[in-house]
């Protein structure tokens, strides 16, 4: 997962026509890191995204426009536009971010 640590970076990442996911998240967030244990082999498998990795605390700004109200969060970026968003409410396990892939399949 390759981290985005500007706004430019981020404009320039989500504006390509190839399928950006972005996991939005903070170091002090108990569930990211949990998120962090699990996440590897569904990276793997779902390599038609490109992966990338966002502290919400170092760009608020992209948070507050994308809604990210919680962490972590997967957004998927094509063309400039958000295609999908997985709510941290939601993105507690393996199934469940897995399903959300499975189900924005194109």
């Amino acid at each position: 997962m390759k981290p985005i640590t500007t706004v430019e970076q981020f404009n320039e990442i989500i504006a390509g026509d190839s399928k950006a996911l972005v996991k939005f998240q903070a170091g002090w967030c108990p569930d990211c890191r949990r998120m962090d244990m699990f996440i590897d082999p569904i990276v793997e498998k779902y390599d038609t995204y490109t992966w990338y990795d966002v502290d919400r605390d170092v760009l608020p700004e992209i948070a507050e426009k994308y809604e990210v109200m919680g962490i972590p969060s997967l957004l998927i970026f094509q063309n400039g536009e958000k295609q999908a968003h997985l709510h941290s409410a939601n993105a507690k396990s393996p199934s469940q971010v897995t399903d959300f892939l499975e189900n924005v399949k194109a």
